[in-house]
């Protein structure tokens, strides 16, 4: 059987080879529609995925360092997420600590991550003198608590729906907004540490210690100090700082195990609707490959045509699932205001770029198939 002789396309080819490349798009347009749609969905998955946790690690970091403390000091085997270590520490511990010669102010406080519908987030039990005294809040309405049923909550909580002399409920329990804050400083929504305690049945006891040092230098002094103190031996004691640097996704458990099990769902998707995609392409224009290597085309102008089909499929879902992740971004503010939702310029890109590899890993083999067709073969295709 006579071969054709393989050619390179000359330049003025390469353009109608690109007009080839969008007619052979838009002659299916809904295959083409859903190739970008399972690519933007690969994007979306793994974008929100990431803006929610590194959202809700950041916005934590934030209000927490906002509290105005120098030092933190949790129970043993706590986890360094706020919210879900109980309450097992004796409140009467904190005299001991306020005693010291380095400290300024300490101040018990119980924190619960509460996860129904309508009370989601983290809410602090607090004694108001002495949270208070680490740095003061910033009211824009109201005052501090006057009851036990009272609760301070911050402006971004309140947003335009809430308002001072309200009552919600916080813990399956009916509370009187008493006063709207700034937010940045602990929980958006804020009770007195012994009705707080009353509720989860731990009354005089607190989920950790915050404390304020009389200068920055005393820090490690402090901490020496603590650990000297008959009884508080064992409780882990941190700076600040400290704290700040483990609240990172490799220190989270779980979280990078998520993102991977989202991520390689997101992928096996993009790879499987593209693949199908390609490979129908090119089970469909059988004719049209032989005619192109009847022409002098090479294996490798058949398999670059391919690919670039793919290649303009998977910047079109690229861009779309961009677009989407801040539509689901704007979607999440309007229905969960407090739920932080965090997209940077890194996993813009990372997304991108894993959606595109694994879509284009889908066109390799039936590019690899249409570039061994034979031209006899493939004219001869009906």
């Amino acid at each position: 059987m006579t071969r054709v002789r393989s050619v390179e396309i000359p330049a003025g080819s390469r353009k109608n080879m690109n007009k080839l490349i969008f007619a052979n798009l838009l002659h299916r347009p809904l295959r083409s529609v859903i190739s970008v749609l399972a690519v933007a969905i690969e994007v979306i998955m793994i974008l929100s995925i990431v803006g929610i946790f590194m959202g809700m690690l950041n916005d934590q970091k934030e209000r927490t360092n906002g509290i105005g403390a120098d030092l933190m000091m949790r129970p043993s085997h706590a986890s360094i997420m706020n919210g879900i270590s109980g309450a097992p520490i004796p409140i009467k511990d904190i005299e001991v600590i306020r005693k010291l010669p380095h400290v300024g102010v300490a101040s018990p406080v119980i924190t619960v991550f509460n996860t129904t519908a309508d009370d989601f987030g983290l809410i602090y039990g607090i004694d108001y003198a002495s949270f208070n005294a680490l740095r003061p809040f910033v009211y824009l309405s109201g005052t501090p608590f006057q009851g036990p049923n009272d609760v301070i909550v911050d402006d971004v909580f309140a947003g335009k729906v809430h308002h001072v002399g309200q009552t919600i409920t916080v813990m399956d329990h009916p509370f009187r907004i008493c006063g709207i804050v700034e937010h940045g400083k602990g929980g958006r929504k804020l009770i007195p540490i012994d009705t707080m305690g009353d509720l989860m049945g731990a009354s005089g006891r607190a989920s950790m210690f915050y404390v304020k040092s009389d200068d920055p230098a005393n820090e490690k002094e402090i901490i020496q100090e603590i650990h000297a103190t008959r009884g508080l031996e064992d409780f882990p004691v941190q700076t600040m700082e400290e704290w700040l640097s483990e609240m990172t996704p490799e220190h989270l458990p779980g979280f990078n195990v998520a993102l991977n099990i989202v991520t390689g769902i997101a992928v096996i998707i993009g790879f499987l609707v593209i693949f199908q995609s390609m490979y129908t392409a090119v089970l469909e224009r059988t004719r049209e490959i032989g005619i192109l290597k009847s022409m002098g085309a090479s294996k490798a102008v058949i398999v670059t045509v391919v690919l670039r089909e793919c290649a303009v499929l998977a910047i079109a879902g690229v861009v779309v699932g961009i677009v989407g992740t801040y539509g689901v971004r704007t979607l999440l503010y309007h229905l969960f205001p407090t739920q932080h939702f965090e997209i940077t310029v890194l996993w813009l890109l990372q997304g991108a770029a894993i959606a595109f590899v694994g879509s284009v890993c889908g066109a390799l083999y039936p590019a690899w198939m249409a570039a061994r067709k034979d031209p006899i073969d493939a004219l001869a295709y009906e």
